[in-house]
C-alpha cells in the first residue's frame, strides 16, 4: 500500500536536529504515554537530544516483583517507573553507572529467604560489593531507603527475584505518606534524570479486560501473553478495578500535575509497545483525553510494525479507532478525532501491520499519515530509535 507523506517538513529535519544535539537542556518537550520497556533504548537516544521530554507511565503492572509490592503495600506499580528513570539517567556521571547496575539487580529466583534476607542486611550496611562501589551522599541515601524498606516489610515478604530498585522507591513511597512523586525526584536528582517521569495516577488500580467472547480478565499480567498464555479472543475493552483478582471497577482521575504536564508538552506521541496494558491503560483514567484534547500541539500514533499479543484479530486501522475513541471518552460530543490524533506514523515497506489504513477516513477526520523508513535491517522487526527519535524531533 503506497501512503503519502501528509506533513510538509522535512523528514527528519537536518537543521532541527543539529540545533537539539548542540543544546538538548533547551529541547523540545516530546511526551510519550507508555509503560514497559519498548521505549528503552528511545530513551537513551533521546537525551542527546532533549532534556525535556516528558514520560507518562502506566502504574498498573500487576505481575513478577511488582505483585509482591502491590499485594504487601497497596501501591502502583513501580517497576516501569524505575526503568524509564534508569533509561533516562545520564550515565556519564559519577556514581550513576553504579547506581544504575544496583537499581537494575535482582535477586536469585531459587535463593531460600533467609540467605536473601542476610543479602539485604549487607547492603542495608554498605557492604554488598553494588552498594561499597556508589559515592557518597548517594550511597547513605540508598542504604537509608533500603533500612526503611526492611523495617516495612511484612516477615513472610517474598524477596526472591526482587528487583533491588523497586525495593528502594517502594520504600521512599512509603516514607514520603505514600506519595511517589518525592521519591521521583530524589532520584531524578541523584542520577540526573533529563526528562520527566511521572506515573498516569498514584493510585492504586488494576487492568482488566472484557474479550469478545465475553470472559473477563483481572490482571494485566493475565492478559499480556508474557507470564501467561495470549488471549485466543479479541480484546473488546479495558475496564479498571480496585481489586487484582475479581473485577470491580473503579474510576481514577489525573492530578493537577499531570494534566500541566500534558499541557505543556509539544508534540505528544502513542508509541508502540504493548498496545492495551502499555498504552490504552494511559487512556484510563479521567482527565487524559480532555487534557490531550486541549493541547494545540501534534499528537502521532506509532502503532507496533510486527506482532503483538495483546491485538488478536485487531487491525491496524481499529488501533488507530481504538486511540481515537478512548481518548474521546472524556466528551465524546465535543471532542473531535483530530483533537486527539494528528498523524499516524508507519514504515509500509519494512513493517508487518495487521490490515490497512482507511485513508480517505483518517482525511476526513483531519488525520494525516506519515510512511517513512523506520525499521532498520539492524533493529527488524523493530522500530530503530536512530531513525526514529529524529523523526519525533521533526514533528515538534
Amino acid at each position: 500500500m503506497k501512503i503519502q507523506v501528509t506533513h510538509t517538513v522535512q523528514l527528519p529535519d537536518p537543521i532541527r536536529i543539529a540545533r537539539c544535539h548542540k543544546s538538548p537542556e533547551l529541547g523540545p518537550k516530546v511526551l510519550f504515554f507508555s509503560g514497559g520497556t519498548a521505549l528503552k533504548e528511545v530513551s537513551r537516544i533521546l537525551i542527546e537530544y532533549t532534556h525535556n521530554s516528558i514520560h507518562i507511565i502506566s502504574p498498573f503492572d500487576s505481575g513478577g516483583s511488582s505483585a509482591k509490592l502491590r499485594q504487601a503495600f497497596c501501591m502502583p506499580a513501580i517497576g516501569d517507573v524505575r526503568n524509564r528513570l534508569m533509561s533516562l539517567a545520564d550515565r556519564s556521571l559519577t556514581g550513576n553507572p553504579q547506581i544504575f547496575k544496583l537499581f537494575a539487580h535482582r535477586f536469585p529466583k531459587t535463593e531460600d529467604q533467609e540467605n536473601l534476607r542476610l543479602e539485604l542486611e549487607t547492603m542495608v550496611s554498605g557492604k554488598h560489593p553494588l552498594v561499597a562501589v556508589i559515592p557518597d551522599p548517594m550511597r547513605k541515601i540508598i542504604r537509608n531507603h533500603l533500612h526503611l524498606f526492611m523495617k516495612s516489610m511484612p516477615m513472610d515478604f517474598d524477596l526472591q527475584n526482587a528487583s533491588i530498585g523497586n525495593l528502594i522507591l517502594a520504600a521512599g513511597y512509603l516514607n514520603n505518606q505514600r506519595h511517589i512523586d518525592p521519591v521521583i525526584f530524589i532520584f531524578s536528582k541523584l542520577v540526573q534524570v533529563r526528562g520527566t517521569v511521572r506515573p498516569v495516577v498514584a493510585k492504586s488500580r488494576h487492568l482488566a479486560v472484557e474479550l469478545s467472547n465475553g470472559e473477563i480478565i483481572v490482571g494485566q499480567h493475565r492478559f499480556t501473553g508474557k507470564e501467561t498464555p495470549p488471549v485466543t479472543s479479541k480484546i473488546k475493552r479495558m475496564l479498571l478495578s480496585s481489586d487484582p483478582n475479581e473485577l470491580k471497577p473503579k474510576e481514577a482521575f489525573i492530578r493537577n500535575k499531570v494534566e500541566n504536564l500534558i499541557s505543556d508538552a509539544e508534540l505528544i506521541c502513542y508509541p508502540m509497545g504493548s498496545f492495551y496494558s502499555s498504552l490504552i491503560a494511559n487512556f484510563m483514567p479521567r482527565g487524559v483525553g480532555r487534557s490531550v484534547s486541549l493541547n494545540p500541539c501534534p499528537k502521532v500514533f506509532i502503532p507496533n510494525p510486527t506482532d503483538d499479543p495483546e491485538l488478536i484479530d485487531t487491525s491496524l486501522m481499529e488501533q488507530v479507532e481504538t486511540v481515537i475513541n478512548k481518548l474521546r471518552s472524556d466528551d465524546p460530543q465535543n471532542i473531535k478525532p483530530k483533537d486527539v490524533l494528528s498523524f499516524v506514523l508507519v514504515d509500509m515497506k519494512n513493517g508487518t501491520y495487521p490490515g490497512v489504513l482507511d485513508v480517505e477516513k483518517l482525511k476526513e477526520w483531519g488525520i494525516g499519515v506519515i510512511d517513512v523508513p523506520l525499521i532498520s535491517p539492524e533493529a527488524g522487526p523493530y522500530m530503530d530509535a536512530q531513525r526514529l527519535v529524529p523523526i519525533l524531533l521533526s514533528l515538534t
